[in-house]
């Protein structure tokens, strides 16, 4: 079974982003939302047996960092645009600061 998953990491911290919003598009379709638990991680697979195509995660680390004292974080929500091959699994990182960010395809 293929599947996508995601994991958060809050650098300016050291720590796994726990509580950071997480939101799945295909195209102007919202597909799921989620929360990242304590591990920075949601807690089931954003999908499973994802059909191809181009997909977009949209991460709010600005409302995450407001909700953490920090008053004006330069970040607001960082888009990951992405596309999905038939029969394999994906997982895209996502590694931020209140000023920057990166993302890879992980295993």
């Amino acid at each position: 079974m293929e599947k996508l998953t995601t994991h958060a990491l809050d650098t300016a911290s050291g720590r796994p982003a726990s509580g950071l919003g997480v939101r799945l598009l295909r195209g102007d379709e919202l597909l799921t939302e989620g929360t990242t638990n304590a591990d920075g991680r949601c807690d089931q697979p954003l999908l499973t047996d994802p059909a191809p195509g181009r997909y977009r995660l949209v991460f709010a680390v600005g409302e995450y960092f407001r909700s953490r004292g920090v008053e004006s974080p330069f970040l607001d929500e960082v888009p990951v645009d992405f596309r999905i091959r038939a029969g394999e699994s994906y997982h895209v990182p996502l590694v931020f600061t209140p000023w920057s960010y990166s993302t890879y395809r992980g295993s």
